[in-house]
């Protein structure tokens, strides 16, 4: 049961389907277990991440972790962190951004919007899989609600 306990819901949000197979492989490559959830932009997510008309978020509302890519259609990835900090439900939601953007004022308003981290995509898929693994090690020492 405490194998259990430990398995955080990962919520992927990314537009780009390549960048979506790689963080699957790199899970796989990795032996990360836990259940990922993917929505392809930020209109999405919310609706995955809150109970709508009395049905259950499809995203489980315990041990929630996002990796959050900024650039993509319809609602951006900072609007999305402006939406997710002012709803009482899931504003303490974790979020570590997961971008291509390497701008001064992305990372500051990223950080200023309580994210978790700001992670550069890496290059090749070597670089990307260390760093899910990395990253899954670090969350699996982390006590989420």
């Amino acid at each position: 049961m405490q194998v259990q306990e430990r398995v955080i819901n990962i919520l992927l949000v990314e537009d780009d389907e390549v960048d979506v197979m790689n963080v699957r492989r790199a899970f796989k490559k990795n032996n990360i277990t836990n259940p990922l959830y993917v929505a392809t932009n930020g209109i999405e997510a919310l609706s995955m991440l809150r109970s709508e008309g009395g049905n259950p978020a499809i995203v489980p509302p315990t041990r929630r972790l996002i990796l959050l890519d900024l650039n993509m259609p319809k609602m951006s990835g900072i609007e999305f962190l402006h939406e997710l900090r002012t709803d009482p439900e899931l504003r303490k939601t974790p979020v570590i951004v997961l971008t291509t953007s390497n701008q001064d004022k992305d990372r500051v308003e990223a950080y200023n919007l309580n994210v978790a981290g700001y992670i550069l995509k890496p290059v090749t898929f070597t670089n990307f899989a260390e760093t899910m693994a990395t990253l899954n090690r670090y969350w699996m020492l982390c006590e989420l609600p």
